[in-house]
């Protein structure tokens, strides 16, 4: 569970994915429209899969990916991140790690 403290923390932005995970690449596409450039850790292609995902779980992550981190805090999944923008919730939070795009 460390490593993933730690990969969760070390941007402003994380998403532990599997490449093969279509809602995973709608979240990182979401974001990346928001200006925002999400670390990904694609966990399918980590040795440690397997305990990444369970570390995940014990989070409090309803399924292990997509789960996304903002801040270093557990966001949620795809339902969570579409819901806080549907809300107009998720630029608020996400602004301080947008890119400047002057």
């Amino acid at each position: 569970m460390d490593k993933v403290v730690r990969m969760s923390s070390e941007k402003g932005v994380v998403i532990f994915s599997k490449s093969s995970c279509c809602l995973s690449y709608a979240v990182q596409v979401l974001f990346q429209d928001l200006g925002v450039h999400p670390t990904i850790h694609e966990i399918d292609k980590d040795p440690e899969c397997r305990d990444i995902e369970k570390a995940l779980m014990r989070l409090g992550c309803s399924t292990p990916v997509p789960a996304i981190f903002v801040g270093g805090k557990l966001i949620g999944s795809t339902n969570e991140v579409m819901s806080l923008h549907l809300s107009g919730s998720l630029v608020p939070l996400v602004k301080p790690f947008q890119a400047n795009l002057c």
